[in-house]
């Protein structure tokens, strides 16, 4: 049974004539649509805004509600994390996908925040392609969305990577969707999904538009004009394998066998003009948003952040790549139009996390900056634990900026963890590059409202989390001296875009402190739907008419 509707019907005069039209507005979106932006900080909407054209970004934040002091609300800010946060409108602290990797202390060995053994890829050979959302404990606004419908509005979630499809879509969803490159260039699943690609992937696959992209990638104006970046040849950039120098133009055709086959595409701003071609397939394809029944479409465009990785915040690369962005959301955004109807869907555009300069450049600058050696502070801190306590192996991993202990080892030698925690805590603080040092005892007995303390109480869970928590010196990273990273509670780290638009949000902005939590319960405000479980963000009604 189609859900009730109240209809309201807005007549416009048209003062160029006589003739009146006659608008239909429903209570509900047909479709919602979350976009993630990955690696994306706030200011490239203003660093780069006089380059976009009308339809992208400058039409979202035109035509939409701009929430410019959006932050993330926890450490740390990585890409699986933050795809769940923004749908879940939980933290880590509930939510447990605390790292795209983390150590598992039940299982003994680092876990992936997507990895299924117990399902079968489908639409790939490879066996690293096992996925599902299973390891995240809480319900996305995707799940209530589908419950509250029963079942009768359908989720389909899209991105270049696995983890920025399937997180976003929920336990719930009728299909998610990532793309394997190397050799193979699909459009992949999971069994926890289907058994077999829909005929509309399938036909996607086939049609050839992945190899397509497998050409020159030059600027997509005069580079001479790209005056908002650095220079195009620097020594701060990575750059590919078989290029001398990191320097536009790359020709992916003639370098794609020394970079991973399909892998150099998802790592160029190709790869985001993909993801778009295939979300616009995706609509049609599951007819989305096309009765009465809300559907959700999440997507996420991964390029960006394999591009900032590579060549930085600063690069002529990541420059190009948000212009070529912003012509893709364009394309979409005019295929929502067509499809779905202007007026008829909802949109919201976020980040999963922002990056830093490259620490390097900031050297060069002369901006406190460095690099972390992790390998170097894991020998640090076994040789003292073993010179104070005089056991072994009371350290069973140190990983994620995290110290994890050995239980069955502290049980046998009566070791309390306790003082294990002081100790590590007081010696680490007195090491180079180290900021801040939090104890399990400290974020399980205490109530932190603010600054740093407030972000890693946030992240931290308690059942999968360590038990010695490090934060780094600004815009210190564990990284080679080339590319950008991210991971800290740092502005340049938290602070993202939010962009809410279409039916049922307010055109306007804000200066407002919003969070990244915030979205899921909006969303679910507008809908009118039960909260996700585990959310602990804020309705902003300001944002809703």
């Amino acid at each position: 049974m189609v859900k009730k509707v109240f209809l309201v019907i807005i007549s416009v005069l048209f003062f160029s004539g006589t003739a009146q039209e006659k608008i239909t507005i429903k209570s509900s979106p047909k479709l919602v649509v979350g976009i993630v932006v990955d690696q994306m900080r706030y200011d490239y909407l203003t660093r780069f805004y006089n380059r976009f054209g009308e339809g992208g970004f400058k039409r979202l934040m035109s035509e939409g509600f701009n929430c410019k002091n959006n932050h993330f609300n926890y450490v740390p800010t990585y890409t699986g994390p933050g795809h769940a946060s923004v749908y879940t409108g939980t933290t880590p602290q509930n939510h447990g996908v605390i790292s795209n990797h983390w150590y598992d202390k039940f299982s003994k060995k680092m876990v992936y925040c997507a990895s299924d053994a117990s399902v079968k890829v489908v639409g790939s050979m490879s066996e690293l392609e096992k996925m599902s959302p299973h390891r995240m404990k809480t319900t996305t606004v995707s799940d209530q969305n589908r419950l509250h419908t029963q079942f009768k509005g359908k989720t389909i979630g899209i991105a270049i990577k696995d983890r920025g499809a399937i997180l976003p879509a929920g336990h719930t969803a009728n299909g998610a969707y990532w793309f394997r490159g190397k050799d193979e260039g699909k459009w992949i699943t999971s069994t926890y999904y289907r058994t077999e690609l829909p005929d509309w992937v399938k036909k996607f696959n086939e049609s050839g538009k992945a190899q397509s992209y497998f050409k020159e990638w030059n600027t997509l104006y005069d580079i001479k004009t790209y005056v908002e970046s650095g220079e195009d040849e620097n020594t701060f950039e990575g750059g590919y394998i078989g290029k001398e120098t990191a320097t536009f133009p790359y020709d992916l055709s003639k370098l794609k066998d020394q970079n991973s086959g399909y892998d150099i595409i998802k790592s160029s701003a190709f790869g985001n003009s993909l993801t778009a071609d295939f979300a616009i397939a995706s609509i049609e394809g599951e007819q989305l948003g096309s009765d009465e029944v809300t559907d959700f479409l999440t997507v996420s465009f991964s390029s960006t952040d394999y591009v900032g990785h590579n060549f930085g915040v600063n690069s002529k690369e990541i420059q190009d790549t948000y212009l070529r962005l912003d012509k893709d959301l364009e394309r979409f955004l005019n295929a929502l139009d067509q499809k779905v109807g202007k007026g008829q869907y909802t949109l919201f555009l976020t980040a999963d996390h922002g990056a830093v300069h490259v620490p390097a450049y900031l050297k060069s600058v002369k901006i406190p900056s460095g690099y972390f050696d992790s390998h170097a502070f894991r020998s640090k801190v076994e040789t003292f634990v073993k010179s104070v306590f005089n056991v072994d192996g009371l350290i069973e991993n140190i990983s994620s900026n995290q110290v994890f202990f050995n239980y069955d080892v502290l049980t046998k030698n009566s070791i309390n963890s306790e003082d294990l925690q002081k100790a590590i805590a007081h010696f680490v603080l007195q090491e180079d590059q180290i900021d801040k040092v939090f104890t399990r005892i400290q974020l399980e007995s205490s109530n932190y409202t603010s600054g740093i303390a407030a972000l890693v109480q946030k992240g931290f869970n308690q059942k999968r989390s360590g038990d010695v928590v490090i934060v780094l010196d600004p815009a210190t990273i564990m990284y080679s001296t080339k590319g950008s990273s991210h991971g800290s509670g740092l502005p340049y780290d938290t602070h993202v875009p939010l962009l809410f638009f279409g039916q049922g949000i307010k055109k306007g902005s804000t200066t407002q402190e919003t969070h990244i939590t915030d979205i899921a319960p909006t969303i679910s405000a507008l809908l009118g739907i039960a909260f996700p479980n585990g959310a602990t963000g804020d309705v902003l009604p300001f944002v809703l008419h």
